[in-house]
């Protein structure tokens, strides 16, 4: 595939896309970028497509900021917006997209069709959400880790409590590429993705349990989510009764590591997944992780639009 500007495009769908210097070259970016040592307003001109099947705050507002904070335009697209909401095909789609936008962003439900429109885009795409992966999301947490505990992260020890969803499965990937040790405590039932897991595993450090007290023993990273996500509000009593012992609360973090910090990737329901007392307490780092989306996502944009080379990047 040959983007506009001649060059070989990139697409990010997972955190598996990228290798671990280069994972390491775009959080950089994205500190620079943070701090204001680099103002880059190198996406001038250009128009970021966004494909939202699925609502969102964070994954809008911080795409469309983003795009225009690096000079160019972000078009909102919902399925009242084009044609795919009456049945047009993803590769018809894509195709005519490709031809007016240097990038394309989608946030969806089935997975397939990021990789649908990937396939057939000529243009970079982008996963802003899908039920299988979130990897924005892992960009945003791992720069928050860095922020943190400082830029080598590998041997981290980071432990999911509760579903094993689309943000389980992307710090799956993210442990094998980066060196994390990953301790997921899930229900029965309630597994990541078991290819996800069975490829991790070959690599790197992840181990599925029941117990959240021995997943959280000695970690630095306590991370949740909500027990029922986008689409799921039909599950709600269901999953409310299998995760019942599954909740971050006070309690459960003086198990973790001192210094431990707290990570959701939001909207969260107090009271269910996490107490008030941990995700408004001292050792919750969500509003800072929420920020972090806008300037993983800056970083990311011009890796894939810019058509530069970038250090780190191939």
């Amino acid at each position: 595939m040959i983007t506009k500007g001649s060059m070989a495009k990139r697409d990010f769908l997972a955190i598996t896309d990228f290798s671990r210097d280069e994972l390491k070259a775009l959080l950089a970016c994205a500190a620079r970028l943070k701090s204001g040592a680099e103002q880059d307003h190198a996406l001038e001109g250009k128009t970021l497509a966004m494909i939202f099947r699925k609502s969102s705050t964070r994954t809008r507002v911080s795409f469309e900021v983003g795009m225009y904070q690096l000079g160019g335009h972000a078009l909102f697209l919902s399925d009242r917006d084009i044609q795919i909401g009456r049945g047009e095909s993803l590769a018809d789609t894509a195709r005519v997209l490709s031809g007016f936008v240097e990038g394309i962003m989608i946030r969806t439900y089935k997975h397939d069709e990021v990789v649908q429109l990937a396939r057939f885009a000529t243009v970079p795409v982008i996963n802003g959400l899908s039920d299988l992966l979130h990897p924005c999301q892992l960009l945003a947490d791992l720069q928050t880790m860095q922020e943190e505990f400082g830029e080598e992260l590998e041997g981290r020890r980071v432990a999911w409590i509760g579903d094993g969803n689309n943000m389980a499965n992307s710090w799956i990937n993210a442990a094998g590429q980066l060196g994390l040790e990953l301790r997921l405590a899930c229900p029965e039932d309630y597994e990541p993705d078991p290819a996800v897991l069975a490829r991790a595993r070959a690599v790197g450090n992840v181990r599925l349990m029941r117990d959240p007290r021995e997943a959280v023993a000695d970690a630095h990273v306590v991370t949740t989510d909500v027990w029922a996500s986008m689409g799921q509000e039909g599950q709600a009593a269901e999953r409310t009764r299998a995760f019942t012992e599954f909740v971050v609360d006070d309690r459960l973090m003086t198990q973790a590591s001192p210094g431990a910090i707290f990570l959701h990737c939001l909207p969260a329901h107090r009271g269910e997944e996490v107490s008030p007392e941990v995700i408004d307490g001292p050792c919750s780092r969500v509003f800072v992780e929420a920020e972090n989306r806008l300037h993983v996502q800056k970083a990311l944009l011009v890796k894939l639009m810019a058509n530069r080379p970038e250090p780190g990047m191939r």
